[in-house]
């Protein structure tokens, strides 16, 4: 399997980048909240960007995460400045890696060239990703659903990586800490690995990933 793989694709959100690193920030805003506001918001993201695509209809990652954080917060019964709201909204250009990522990706980029595939807009991608100093590993791969106008796991998000790279989609591993991504990637043609950092068990949707490791040290060792 390792030496088939001619490039290695990353999903961002919770797999590179941990969306609750916004934590901090919501706890200081709303003290003992902030956990809370936090896994709210980031549900409620991902339902909408699979809502919108059933519906047929799109909005880019920034609405779909405003609107997400407006629905937390007053499920949580929080009543937010605009100043605060503005502050969380700002917080997902600047969200923190998981402790591995860097060297992770330095040891995996030694092999194959590395691109990120993620339902953000370009410009949260790009910031998130300078803010991050990755771009050194991904140069102007950082590819976004926004120009296919759906979201994951729509085969025609994945078919934008495999066009992007010129390479057919049994080449191409596909890296996601999401289940369902990881699974929509398999369903694809991708080798799907999953990074299971939640310890939560497989979905049943048919298309189980290749591989399951921890974290990206794991992949990398994997792959090594």
């Amino acid at each position: 399997m390792k030496h088939e793989l001619q490039a290695l694709v990353f999903d961002a959100y919770g797999t590179l980048f941990d969306v609750h690193s916004v934590t901090r920030l919501a706890d200081s805003l709303f003290a003992g909240r902030g956990a809370a506001l936090s896994q709210a918001w980031r549900t409620k993201q991902l339902e909408y960007t699979w809502l919108r695509s059933l519906m047929g209809r799109y909005d880019d990652f920034s609405a779909v995460t405003a609107g997400a954080l407006d629905w937390a917060l007053e499920s949580l019964g929080l009543a937010a400045r605009p100043q605060d709201r503005a502050s969380l909204l700002r917080a997902y250009r600047t969200l923190g890696t998981f402790p591995e990522v860097r060297g992770a990706l330095a040891r995996l980029g030694e092999r194959h060239p590395l691109a990120i595939l993620s339902n953000g807009h370009p410009d949260m991608l790009d910031a998130v990703v300078d803010h991050n100093e990755l771009r050194v590993f991904f140069g102007e791969r950082v590819l976004s659903v926004h120009e296919a106008g759906v979201y994951k796991p729509d085969p025609r998000v994945y078919a934008i990586a495999a066009a992007q790279l010129g390479l057919p989609a049994q080449s191409i591993g596909f890296v996601s800490s999401n289940g369902w991504d990881a699974a929509g990637a398999k369903s694809f043609g991708f080798t799907a690995f999953w990074v299971n950092r939640g310890k939560a068990p497989v979905e049943r949707l048919g298309s189980p990933p290749d591989a399951v490791v921890d974290d990206l040290a794991g992949l990398a060792q994997l792959l090594a």
